[in-house]
């Protein structure tokens, strides 16, 4: 077992396999139509060919890659919906954790400890009302995707229990312009920055029109140091002012994580 790794549902003996990418087939992966412009002109891109080529070999090699749906976020998320775009690096790479959606896990595996620390976090937000506790709860995040929280990595696959393994192939060149996209759709948005690579991106965001908050990343190794603690940091009821403040509906960030989109 990789060191690290959290055990899941998928460790136990004569568990199913856990769900993997089965083929670079990008044309199948489901998204929101208003996505399309972004994806069609990256694809043939150079990048999207130096992308396509080093993952098909990968997978020709028999490397076991996460997640089943890279572009889940952009299905579950359309452009248009948009209003909280948070920053991930790229998808947990243990068995069965990656769902397509940062920082989320999917149903029945026990959140890994930055997701432990984002649920710390919403915990302990005094401008957030009394919620149910959460443990027993599921980890994944698709409830906030369906109101209008983006959650996207900025490099969308990773190899099994080797993190940023695919950091550096082509990933970012798409979602640096997703992440555009965003901050050029007329929607005020509140972006969510944790961590230094997450607050690299601060530079495609125009931030006289929307809202940035930036914070250490939630990893345990960050979580309370200086400069911007993520504990501590405020950032879900800070965005629920601001969204109130816009006249917008706010978010509903203890929304019953068992039941959300498939």
């Amino acid at each position: 077992m990789p060191r690290g790794h959290t055990p899941s549902l998928f460790d136990a003996p004569g568990a199913p396999e856990a769900p993997r990418l089965a083929a670079w087939a990008p044309d199948d992966w489901p998204v929101a139509d208003d996505w399309r412009p972004c994806l069609d002109a990256f694809w043939p891109s150079p990048a999207g060919q130096r992308l396509a080529v080093r993952l098909r070999e990968r997978l020709a090699a028999g490397a076991t890659v996460y997640p089943p749906q890279p572009l889940r976020a952009l299905a579950l998320t359309p452009l248009h919906a948009v209003r909280v775009v948070v920053l991930g690096q790229d998808p947990y790479h243990g068995p069965g954790q990656a769902e397509g959606l940062a920082f989320s896990v999917a149903p029945g595996v026990r959140p890994p400890p930055s997701l432990r620390n984002l649920f710390k976090e919403l915990a302990r937000d005094p401008a957030l009302a009394p919620h149910p506790p959460f443990a027993g709860r599921s980890g994944s995040l698709a409830g906030w995707a369906g109101q209008g929280v983006l959650l996207l990595n900025t490099t969308l696959t990773v190899e099994a229990g080797a993190a940023a393994s695919h950091a550096g192939w082509g990933w970012e060149a798409l979602t640096d312009r997703l992440i555009a996209a965003c901050n050029a759709e007329a929607r005020p948005k509140a972006f969510l920055l944790w961590g230094a690579h997450a607050q690299g991106k601060a530079g495609l965001i125009d931030a006289d029109r929307h809202l940035v908050l930036r914070a250490n990343h939630p990893s345990p190794l960050s979580a309370l140091r200086p400069p911007q603690p993520f504990i501590g940091c405020g950032h879900f009821g800070a965005v629920n002012r601001w969204l109130a403040e816009k006249h917008e509906k706010t978010v509903d960030w203890f929304v019953d994580f068992q039941k959300t989109v498939a």
